[in-house]
């Protein structure tokens, strides 16, 4: 009876959307440009005059969840920035669904999130491709009498048809003086970067000749001395072999969290897997380890309702004090028994002490450490003070994405 119920809101939902696909643009030309402020948007989070709402985002440390805002709220924030860009006064209701494909970056500003100190947010469109847009948001906390940055977030959002079935135009954007001029170059450049890291993948090209003799070293490394053999491998002292760093969990997908197409939330998704990552490398180092980033996250397949969902993590590389974490997700059919991949996330966390060091034993586990130490170089390199999130997906003719919100 509950089944039949979701179906029928659904259905209905559904016909309702169907209604807006003679609003939609045939061309990008069709639509009037717009500028960075018509989509200014500023927000306030009032933690500090709300305790009822400050239960909400508290964690055991009695300091915000981070987790929690770049889940639940960014979406909702980011998707009103992107409505407030394609607004169009002649029309009653958006016939866009806009959804997130990617978080590029957030750098972190300030470690420590109080639970008792008002939050603000700020953002606004910054790039725009013919039916794709990068937004930039900015959240502050009002603290000694002044509001201090906290995190710089840069978002891509996908414009789709009421059905989400194909891509949509979006107004193009038109930048106003030299510093927005600069703004939207970068934005094309970010679009470049993202284009150059999934080229070069793994699981399309072969190690580079560096990552090869790493992956010999390492070989070398675990060789018996004392026999003259592939085969026999000695675990060198302070390490820990790959396949004895994992950690799984099972996560059976309920209505609740669906969204409009009748499908898991992606929201969802991320925190579970962000959840186990965390409790494997805390595992792995023995102490409670903090986020240092996000990176890569890749959305393959969208999870339907009642799917059993899967969900293995990885420590695949490890340096010094830092632990980089592989999550991998998939959905398991118990009628047909198969398995499919949904998600990927890769995650950097730091502990506050130095842990062993990760050693993987076959040639997939060699690429695995290969990869982590991509995401970790990456993430690192370009700062070992500002935290920074990166995160990957594909937009194809049939995009699934992690949040979906309509106007």
């Amino acid at each position: 009876m509950f089944c039949n119920l979701i179906c029928s809101d659904h259905q209905q939902a559904m016909a309702e959307r169907v209604s807006l696909l003679t609003m939609l643009a045939k061309s990008q030309n069709d639509l009037p440009a717009k500028r960075m402020k018509d989509s200014y948007v500023e927000v306030y989070l009032p933690l500090g005059s709300e305790p009822k709402l400050r239960e909400k985002y508290l964690n055991f440390h009695n300091t915000v969840r981070c987790k929690h805002i770049q889940t639940c709220s960014f979406p909702f924030l980011l998707v009103l920035i992107s409505y407030s860009h394609t607004y169009n006064p002649a029309l009653k209701r958006s016939p866009l669904s806009i959804v997130t494909a990617l978080v590029d970056k957030i750098d972190m500003r300030k470690h420590i999130i109080y639970p008792d100190c008002d939050i603000k947010f700020t953002g606004h469109v910054t790039w725009v491709g013919k039916t794709s847009i990068e937004a930039k948001m900015h959240m502050s906390q009002y603290h000694d009498g002044t509001y201090a940055p906290v995190l710089d977030a840069t978002f891509v959002m996908v414009a789709r048809d009421p059905e989400n079935k194909r891509a949509a135009f979006v107004n193009p954007l038109t930048p106003d003086g030299p510093e927005e001029e600069k703004i939207f170059q970068e934005g094309e450049a970010n679009k470049s970067r993202r284009v150059d890291l999934s080229t070069a993948s793994l699981l399309k090209v072969a190690p580079t000749d560096e990552e090869r003799k790493i992956v010999h070293s390492l070989f070398l490394n675990t060789l018996d001395t004392k026999t003259v053999s592939f085969h026999s491998r000695v675990l060198p002292p302070n390490s820990v072999w790959m396949e004895h760093a994992k950690l799984k969990g099972l996560e059976i997908c309920h209505p609740q969290e669906r969204n409009i197409f009748n499908r898991i939330f992606g929201g969802f998704l991320m925190r579970k897997a962000y959840e186990l990552g965390w409790a494997n490398a805390c595992s792995y180092g023995g102490c409670r380890p903090s986020l240092v980033a996000v990176d890569d996250i890749l959305f393959q397949k969208p999870v339907e309702i009642g799917s059993l969902l899967l969900l293995s993590s990885q420590v695949c590389f490890t340096q010094g004090k830092y632990i980089q974490v592989r999550v991998h997700s998939e959905v398991f059919d118990p009628l047909t028994q198969q398995h499919n991949t949904t998600n990927v996330f890769h995650y950097t966390f730091v502990s506050d002490r130095d842990v062993p060091n990760i050693i993987p034993k076959t040639y997939g586990e060699s690429m695995l450490y290969l990869d982590g130490k991509r995401h970790f170089n990456q993430t690192v390199g370009i700062s070992s003070t500002i935290l920074d999130f990166v995160c990957v997906c594909v937009e194809k003719d049939e995009v699934y994405v992690f949040f979906y919100i309509t106007a």
